[in-house]
């Protein structure tokens, strides 16, 4: 364990803590709704992955925070412990969220070589981080054209959203992330390798997330965008 080890796991807990606080003073001190504090803390936990990227020596010490929050969401979940998390009708969606994080970092991200993929690993959670949060976000508020594929219902509008949000993200990650300073070792992959991966990468989410019960989402749609992007570009 190096110095920027130890620091980058004193920053992600205080992290991690901070927001949930955030989270929950909104919630109580301005009456935001629980949709919208559960979406803070989700996008804010998606978005943690660069500061790992950023502090780590050591991925065997960077995914360690997100392993703890499988079983600490779990608690959360279970107990209701956070009303700007869960609420009486609340899915275990946090805790998915983070055993995917986990798996796609312990599995991809190799910061000291010889082959870095953390852009694969980031442009899963991202799907999840933006294209699941905006397609909740524009369900809810304007998913006027439902449509139910075995027991989960979504709308064309929030599939749209979700799609497009996803292909940005992951466009991004591609194009930026390889070869900069939070993964220098990573391969950079040429436009047109890049824009099959993003297309396919969130057509592949937004079916997942189509089609995921309760919560499961949070696990299928960083996964599978993920698997997608690395068969794309190997």
């Amino acid at each position: 364990m190096t110095t920027n080890d130890v620091i980058g796991l004193a920053a992600s807990y205080a992290y991690a803590i901070g927001l949930i606080a955030l989270a929950e003073a909104l919630r109580r001190l301005l009456s935001v709704p629980q949709e919208l504090t559960r979406k803070l803390v989700h996008i804010g936990a998606g978005m943690w992955v660069f500061g790992v990227l950023a502090l780590f020596d050591h991925w065997q010490w960077g995914v360690l925070p997100f392993a703890t929050f499988i079983g600490g969401n779990y608690l959360f979940y279970r107990y209701r412990m956070f009303g700007s998390m869960d609420s009486e009708n609340s899915t275990p969606g946090t805790v998915y969220f983070a055993l995917a994080i986990t798996l796609l970092f312990g599995l991809l991200w190799r910061p000291q070589g010889p082959l870095d993929r953390a852009p694969i690993a980031v442009a899963g959670a991202m799907a999840m981080t933006w294209g699941d949060a905006l397609a909740a976000l524009v369900g809810q508020r304007y998913g006027w054209h439902r449509y139910t594929v075995g027991r989960s219902t979504r709308s064309w509008e929030g599939s749209v959203a979700m799609f497009a949000a996803t292909a940005v993200a992951i466009w991004l990650v591609l194009t930026r992330m390889p070869g900069s300073a939070l993964s220098p070792l990573a391969a950079t992959p040429g436009a047109g390798r890049a824009l099959a991966a993003t297309l396919l990468g969130a057509g592949t989410a937004t079916a997942a997330e189509a089609i995921s019960p309760h919560g499961t989402d949070n696990l299928s749609v960083p996964l599978v965008a993920a698997g997608m992007v690395l068969l794309v570009l190997g």
